[in-house]
């Protein structure tokens, strides 16, 4: 029993370990992260593209529209700054748009997959500028060719920092309108206002 109690508290520990040291690892190759620039405004590269012309950025946003072109994959993004990481500093403040093309030549981007509304890391070379529209009003977009791209978890399906599965605790039967019948987290479907012990 002793031994058994040691060995779950190692596996505690390298859990930990293991958690701590992948938090901090980045989510794009470090060479990447130590190239780009991350402290930078999206105004600078429109008013002056001739000067960040093909010089490598390290971006973080969240996803307008993926669309296919002949030329490959575009995203449309909403820009946040990222942290040392690549991970999004502040998802509430948004700094402008910008256009991400990912070459046909190293395949495609799956608009299903960065869809609307995901958050998204890459390291992107300046192209230049492009004209567009956002609704009726003109738009001048930075646009960036990606080096690498990362697609962060979906939190969407996510509850209380755990995969959302309605068996992990309480919810009201889908059979019965307010019904006082719940199941409870083993799965089990049970009658009463507090859960049975574990089946174990």
């Amino acid at each position: 029993m002793r031994c058994e109690n040691n060995l779950m508290k190692h596996a505690v520990i390298i859990g930990i370990a293991v958690l701590v040291l992948t938090s901090c690892a980045p989510v794009l190759d470090r060479d990447l992260m130590d190239q780009g620039a991350r402290e930078f405004q999206l105004s600078h590269l429109v008013e002056t593209p001739e000067v960040f012309k093909d010089h490598l950025f390290i971006l973080g946003g969240v996803i307008v529209e993926t669309k296919l072109t002949e030329m490959g994959s575009q995203i449309e993004v909403l820009f946040i700054p990222v942290n040392a990481s690549g991970y999004l500093r502040d998802s509430s403040r948004y700094q402008g748009r910008f256009l991400a093309v990912y070459s046909r030549s190293k395949g495609i981007l799956d608009p299903l997959i960065f869809k609307k509304g995901r958050e998204i890391t890459l390291a992107g070379d300046f192209m230049g500028v492009r004209k567009g529209k956002i609704d009726e009003m003109e738009y001048t977009y930075p646009v960036f060719e990606v080096r690498q791209i990362y697609l962060h978890e979906d939190y969407q399906n996510y509850a209380y920092g755990w995969p959302y599965y309605p068996y992990y605790y309480p919810y009201y039967s889908p059979y019965y309108y307010r019904s006082p019948f719940m199941y409870d987290p083993w799965g089990r479907y049970y009658p009463g206002p507090y859960w049975p012990p574990p089946p174990w």
